[in-house]
This record gives structure tokens, sequence and C-alpha cells, in this order.
């Protein structure tokens, strides 16, 4: 096997010998801004560690959500804020499908940005910082702007494929129950990966597994995002 060469990294945030100066604690503008983004994780997050409804009558207005996916240790039913108190099934179902949602996007978003920042690029791309800054650098040149409106038109294709075709889509309306089994199912009868094989138990496993990987990276991302920026 060729011998690995190691690839050098464009990234500004490069490591540096700590110089023997006094530490000078920065303005508190950015430690305001820090505690205002970390307040703002926190209230975001607090639906995110809610379990979904476990059950309901068909008149309650809203449903005990203690014994739903989600509602694991070490929190177990955590909703300080009361936010689904007083939720319907309905409600409930639309704020876990966003919960889910925002925690796929955050672990695609914390590997992007830990792969870019060990500096492996595309061919090319060898002198696109990571981070925020490669915003900036990609709008400077005409093939990154490209790179922009592909990026863009990638976003919006994912976004219409991933949905419940049969509620959102080419196939709305027509006969016949969607077969999704819970929200944040978009495989549309299409996609499988040996998920029908598996037992109820292991299904259940899986699904909580991805809840808590979404929300350490919702979590994982933010923090890499404002330690950038202070």
């Amino acid at each position: 096997a060729p011998p690995l060469v190691p690839m050098v990294s464009t990234c500004k945030h490069e490591m540096a010998t700590i110089p023997s100066v006094p530490f000078v604690y920065p303005s508190s503008t950015p430690l305001k801004m820090m505690k205002i983004a970390v307040l703002a994780a926190l209230v975001g997050s607090a639906v995110a560690f809610a379990p979904a409804p476990a059950s309901r009558t068909g008149s309650a207005i809203s449903a005990d959500f203690s014994g739903e996916i989600g509602a694991q240790q070490p929190l177990g039913f955590f909703d300080p804020l009361g936010i689904v108190k007083d939720a319907s099934q309905e409600e409930f179902d639309r704020l876990r499908g966003v919960e889910i949602k925002h925690g796929r996007v955050s672990m695609l978003a914390v590997v992007g940005y830990l792969v870019t920042y060990a500096g492996v690029r595309f061919p090319g791309a060898e002198d696109v910082p990571c981070g925020f800054d490669a915003w900036g650098a990609l709008a400077k040149t005409d093939s990154g702007l490209q790179v922009l409106a592909q990026m863009a038109l990638s976003f919006a294709i994912f976004e219409a494929a991933n949905r419940d075709q049969w509620k959102w889509g080419f196939q709305k309306g027509l006969e016949g129950e969607s077969p999704a089994e819970f929200p944040g199912d978009f495989r549309n009868g299409a996609l499988d990966f040996g998920w029908d094989m598996m037992s109820e138990e292991m299904k259940t496993k899986k699904r909580a597994i991805e809840l808590n990987n979404g929300r350490a990276a919702q979590m994982g991302i933010l923090g890499l995002m404002v330690h950038e920026k202070l």
C-alpha cells in the first residue's frame, strides 16, 4: 500500500505555542453573546429532550409523554418549560419531526465541520478555508459561486425528498395510507435498508439512538460555531 501523506489544513485555526504572557480577559460583549447563544440552545433543546406521546383517549386534549421514545436515562421525561404540557398528539408529532430533522442536519454539520477542519478538501478546493470563512472565500471566485449555487440546489432537492410524500409532494392526494411508521420516517415505500426485518425492540433502540445522537450533535455544532466566532 502507498504511504499515507498528511494533508495540510488551510484553516486559520492552527495549533500554536501559547506565549507566556498574562491572560487578558476579553471584553464583556463576546461573553454576553456566548451566554445568549447558550441560553438559546438550552431553550431550544427543551422540546428535544421530551419524548413523543404514548397513548391518549379520543377526547383528551393532551397526552402522557412520559413513556415514549426519548424519555430515557439519565434525564427521563424532561420538559422544564412545559412546552408539551397541553400538547395534542398532532402537535407533538410535528415537534418530534422538527427535532429529528434538526438532529439529522446537525449530525451532518458536525461531521462536515470536523472533516474540513482536518484539512480534507475536494480537488480544486485546497485553498478554501474551513468554518465560516469558507462562505466569503467561495463568494470571491466564479467557481466558488458555482459551488454555492450547486449547494443551494442540493438543499432544495434534499428538502423536497426528505418528506412524507403521501402528505406532501407529487404523490399527495393518492389513495392509500402513508407507509410512514413514525415522524421522520421518509422511506416512502422505496428505501428500506433492512428496517422491516428488524424486531420492534430493535426499531425502538435504533430510533432512540438517532434521537440521542441528534441531540448531542445540535449542542455540538452550536458549540463549534460559538467557539470559532469567539
